[in-house]
């Protein structure tokens, strides 16, 4: 009797798999018989000839009255490639974006500017996507300017927003945009305040602005908005930090967010400390006592009652005259931090404070030298050179 040849092992498959399927095309393991040639079944050195599509065009700049007609007539493709441009370091598209805003300016303030901020976690996402649909539905244009915060390592931001607030960003009326921080103090991009200019010029009666919620340097925020929320939750040991902080002596409004399930008494409850504190605390605008709220951004609950309270807010300062009062201070404030800030860049980028400052700020970090000297003595350099 002839022994049995053994089979020829397969080292193609693992060893895992079954000798009995290796053969059945059932596992996904299976490594199957190649082509002759190249990859693609070509013979060796022959390639495919690749083609271009010579129909795709890039897009070309446009001229700054094209943003303008495109604008007044609420082209939104127009009105974001403006933002852009306002948004932009570019030398060049720095001064088309200063052209840009000055023949707009007769168009825009026709608005009520609202900022939002809050602890993270307190859902304002949810509730501006719900307010926003709410103010839609009674027949205003909405317009969120999201700020994201950029990474402090890698610079970047997610932007997420738009996703986040579907159901808003695909409403007609509805307009979203993020942008990143970009280190700005209070979570604030630097170019919001023009953006807010474009988008009003655009036909959006409603600016909702979006923070990042960092603490007390929402002071920002309240530097450029007409009505300023403050947004907490119940049951996050946040109430006591939430009446400790700055934040609520600036703001025209305290809302609780997710009133709703068993969370509900949590939520009044909190609005009682939130009230309570608020009694004692000077008053922020004339004629406006701020007050505590509570709503529910799932179930709608409070949306209705918390335009009412800003509607009342409008009238109030309109009659009394802070509301236009507060936007030429806001107005008066910017411009000169527009100033600070172009003098602090030339300041850093004089050729004779580039030279010293390594060596100045070398001896500031060693110990030799106190900081009110080093800063007066890169003055006075800055001083003899220009």
């Amino acid at each position: 009797m002839k022994p049995k040849k053994k089979k020829a092992k397969d080292s193609k498959s693992p060893e895992w798999v079954p000798a009995a399927k290796k053969e059945s095309g059932e596992f996904t393991t299976n490594v199957m018989p190649g082509v002759a040639g190249c990859h693609d079944g070509l013979k060796s050195g022959e390639m495919h000839e690749t083609t271009t599509n010579k129909s795709i065009k890039k897009r070309q700049p446009l001229k700054t009255e094209d943003y303008v007609s495109g604008i007044l007539a609420r082209d939104r493709t127009t009105l974001a490639r403006a933002i852009t441009i306002i948004e932009s370091n570019s030398v060049k598209h720095q001064k088309q974006a200063q052209t840009l805003l000055t023949e707009l300016m007769p168009h825009t303030g026709n608005s009520i500017r609202i900022g939002i901020t809050g602890v993270p976690g307190a859902g304002k996402s949810t509730l501006i996507e719900a307010f926003g649909l709410y103010l839609i539905e009674q027949g205003h244009s909405v317009a969120v300017l999201a700020i994201d915060p950029s990474s402090s390592i890698t610079g970047g931001s997610i932007l997420g927003d738009k996703t986040r607030m579907e159901k808003l960003a695909n409403k007609p009326a509805g307009f979203i945009r993020p942008s990143p921080t970009s280190g700005a103090l209070g979570g604030v991009a630097r170019k919001t305040r023009e953006t807010m200019l474009i988008c009003e010029a655009a036909g959006f009666d409603i600016i909702l602005v979006e923070t990042v919620g960092v603490g007390q340097s929402e002071i920002t925020v309240r530097s450029m908005v007409d009505f300023f929320l403050l947004l907490q939750i119940a049951g996050g040991g946040d109430e006591l930090q939430g009446i400790k902080k700055g934040v609520m002596e600036i703001a025209d409004a305290v809302l609780v967010n997710k009133a709703d399930g068993d969370n509900k008494p949590k939520a009044e409850a909190a609005k009682q400390d939130y009230a309570m504190a608020l009694h004692y605390m000077p008053q922020h605008t004339i004629g406006w006592q701020t007050k505590a709220f509570t709503c529910s951004a799932v179930t709608g609950e409070g949306i209705a009652e918390l335009w009412q309270v800003i509607e009342k807010f409008k009238t109030i300062t309109r009659d009394n005259r802070t509301f236009a009062a507060r936007r030429r201070s806001q107005s008066r404030e910017w411009m000169r931090a527009m100033v600070e800030e172009y003098l602090q860049s030339i300041f850093y980028k004089n050729e004779a404070i580039l030279h010293a400052l390594p060596q100045i700020e070398n001896a500031v970090m060693a110990g030799k030298m106190p900081a009110t000297t080093a800063a007066q003595k890169l003055v006075d350099i800055y001083e003899k050179k220009v």
